[in-house]
């Protein structure tokens, strides 16, 4: 089915699906059979697979996980997607195509913590240059291009800490050097922004987010142009084996239907939440792209349609009552991730995060950091929840400091 005429909602719902042909049933079936009957001249190599050709084997391709890639792109506005089993393996699966001993990227400073992490070692273990920058101030991405520049990559909002950056002003930059622009839109995700109709040449998602929504599914895609998603697929997507279980592609798709529902809800209730703990005698300060407050707000609004459900903010001294105040919630998970239909909070103290993942290495980014960040912060993960229901929750904690 063609789904471009339609609009965002309806997109949701039937991009990638038709009813099945042979029993009629209305919501697609689950495919998960590993392998295809094909025909005698079929290549045993998938060098020989074309894009269009017929099932061989799931770790190439199956037709559930087809769904799930058209789903996500007729959402993204992008040509094709490639679904990996977790976001990490989309990322690692981008990075090990795009580069190789020789190139350098530039990569921003703050961004997932695995992929902080792995670009802090293990890829320029490969002979692959990184240089990290704030990439929210476009003159330090141009700063950064070298001649061997291949790629730029950039979060927005970053993990954790909801810095933005202009994702046309960096497009421009990478292109003028010949270099491609991927970004992680997870935080975003479609509803907010469409990082290709701004110039971006690869869009990241987790999966496991706010696409599939109900936390019970690990995924990831990579979309773009068919042209170079060919070339992905069959280059690190196959061999790396980092293949998406058809069965976690169906509760994807399943939980996607209801994605541009959940995702004004999220956003609600965000606003509600970030502005209660804005007016909080015990906060010191709260960063959500939603609130005026946000040091870039103008450019939020002009690049999110929806701010999304993800808040952080500043306490003061913690000391020891972090487990008494986690101990008050009654609705609010203490869990890493996001995304998901119930509310999830995490502490992280900066001087943690600046040993592991982020290597900070100029005073202007540990500046830009302590803006955010201060000595620590809450990341809260706004779900579905009754607003009232959760900012009492978060109330009654508050209470321990």
């Amino acid at each position: 089915m063609k789904t471009n005429k339609y609009g965002f909602s309806t997109r949701a719902i039937h991009a990638g699906e038709e009813p099945d042909n042979v029993t009629g049933a209305s919501a697609p079936n689950i495919v998960m059979s590993t392998t295809f009957v094909t025909d005698t001249d079929t290549d045993f190599s998938v060098q020989g697979m074309a894009e269009d050709g017929a099932w061989v084997y799931t770790r190439w391709g199956n037709p559930t996980i087809h769904r799930l890639e058209e789903k996500v792109a007729a959402l993204e506005e992008a040509e094709t997607g490639v679904a990996f089993a977790t976001g990490m393996s989309a990322v690692t699966g981008l990075l090990l195509d795009q580069l190789k001993a020789g190139d350098h990227a530039v990569i921003s400073d703050i961004a997932y913590a695995a992929l902080a992490e792995i670009t802090n070692d293990m890829i320029p273990e490969l002979g692959i240059e990184i240089t990290k920058v704030d990439t929210s101030n476009p003159r330090n991405v141009k700063d950064a291009i070298k001649p061997n520049t291949r790629l730029v990559y950039i979060e927005s909002p970053c993990n954790p800490i909801l810095r933005l950056t202009d994702i046309a002003a960096v497009a421009e930059i990478a292109h003028n050097a010949g270099a491609k622009l991927a970004i992680d839109s997870t935080f975003a995700t479609p509803a907010a922004t469409k990082p290709i109709l701004l110039g971006a040449d690869f869009v990241i998602h987790s999966l496991t987010k706010y696409l599939g929504g109900h936390g019970d599914a690990l995924g990831g895609i990579v979309l773009g142009k068919k042209s170079d998603l060919a070339t992905m697929r069959k280059k690190t997507a196959v061999h790396l084996g980092g293949s998406i279980s058809p069965f976690n592609a169906w509760l994807i798709m399943r939980g996607m239907a209801t994605f541009p529902i959940r995702m004004k809800v999220h956003e609600e209730n965000a606003l509600k939440v970030a502005s209660f703990l804005e007016n909080h005698p015990k906060v010191k300060r709260v960063i959500y792209p939603g609130l005026v407050s946000h040091p870039q707000h103008e450019l939020a609004k002009r690049q999110m349609n929806n701010f999304s459900g993800i808040v952080i903010f500043q306490v003061g001294e913690i000391k020891n009552k972090l487990k008494e105040m986690v101990e008050k919630f009654e609705l609010i998970h203490y869990a890493v991730s996001l995304g998901h239909h119930r509310t999830l909070i995490f502490y992280m103290p900066s001087d943690d995060l600046l040993k592991t993942s982020f290597k900070l290495t100029t005073s202007e980014q540990l500046n830009s950091w302590h803006e955010f960040a201060g000595d620590a912060i809450f990341r809260l993960s706004v779900g579905l929840e009754d607003s009232d229901d959760i900012i009492a929750d978060l109330d009654r904690a508050l209470e321990v400091l």
